[in-house]
């Protein structure tokens, strides 16, 4: 773009939104070096809109579950739960308006109308996270609504992005959705593994049913990893539908958690809910040296 020529300087909405993707796209990059990484693979038809999403969700997040929490022991009057439902109305308002004084709901808004994202798979994520104000320990009932919303809405979410402007048969937009909701599944319970310690310790939380400091071993464990691997299985099935740059993107996203898999695999249960389980920068450079060559997950 040619800023010298005035005509050409984006004005009023249009870089009002472009100041809005640039807040989503900050969000992304400063808080998960994994998705941050994978989300380069994607080609610039995707790769905005897949951080509006991320934006959301992170900050979501940080409302029921970090910052919020630090800045209402500060000043007591902060109220975490008030402020979802703030942030949960004004997104469903953005939805529908297209606009948005908070520059993360303005950019995922955006996402929303581009790609038909509509409430029935957005208010599943806050329900989630509502959760997580009120809920420490989850049956398994509880869990999979957990899961569902947290993590596999998401992967909806981006699989709409994905999908906008292709073509698919019913049988297709199945697997496809299968396999998205799967990779969600999976990550989601990758984390759990990888945050045992802190959920247990600083949050006295327990996601999985049953699972306690006391109960948690290692057969426990090998349960859980055999689990995050046959959500892994079916996610790999629909990759190859996807288009071509999402598809490196999220088989990068996939190598890296199934490294971090085998990673809780040849760790300990004891030394898990001790420490949080992590890949190096140079492995997550091979691997999307790897997806970028074409591998499979």
């Amino acid at each position: 773009m040619d800023f010298n020529d005035t005509t050409k300087i984006p004005t009023g909405l249009t870089l009002y939104s472009m100041a809005a993707q640039k807040a989503a796209r900050e969000v992304i990059y400063s808080y998960s070096t994994s998705f941050g990484l994978a989300t380069r693979l994607l080609g610039k038809k995707y790769q905005g809109h897949v951080e509006n999403i991320y934006a959301l969700v992170r900050v979501a997040d940080e409302i029921v579950d970090g910052s919020a929490a630090e800045a209402k022991a500060l000043v007591s009057a902060v109220d975490p739960e008030k402020m979802l439902s703030e942030f949960e109305d004004e997104t469903y308002r953005a939805m529908e308006l297209g606009y948005s004084t908070n520059l993360v709901i303005h950019a995922f808004a955006l996402t929303a109308r581009y790609a038909g994202i509509g409430k029935d798979i957005v208010e599943p994520f806050f329900y989630s996270m509502r959760q997580d104000l009120t809920e420490t320990i989850h049956d398994q009932a509880s869990f999979e609504k957990y899961v569902y919303g947290s993590a596999e809405v998401v992967g909806l979410m981006c699989l709409a992005v994905f999908m906008a402007d292709g073509s698919y048969t019913a049988e297709e937009k199945e697997k496809l959705v299968r396999g998205a909701r799967a990779l969600g599944s999976a990550f989601q319970k990758v984390n759990f593994l990888r945050d045992l310690a802190a959920d247990f310790k600083r949050l006295g939380r327990s996601y999985f049913p049953g699972v306690s400091v006391e109960s948690f071993s290692d057969q426990t464990k090998m349960n859980l990893v055999k689990d995050i691997d046959a959500d892994l299985a079916i996610s790999s099935q629909s990759l190859g539908l996807l288009p071509g740059s999402a598809r490196r993107a999220v088989t990068a996203a996939q190598l890296l958690f199934q490294s971090l898999n085998r990673q809780i695999e040849k760790t300990p249960a004891s030394e898990l809910i001790d420490k949080r389980i992590s890949v190096s920068t140079l492995k997550k450079v091979f691997v999307l040296l790897r997806s970028m060559m074409g591998a499979k997950a």
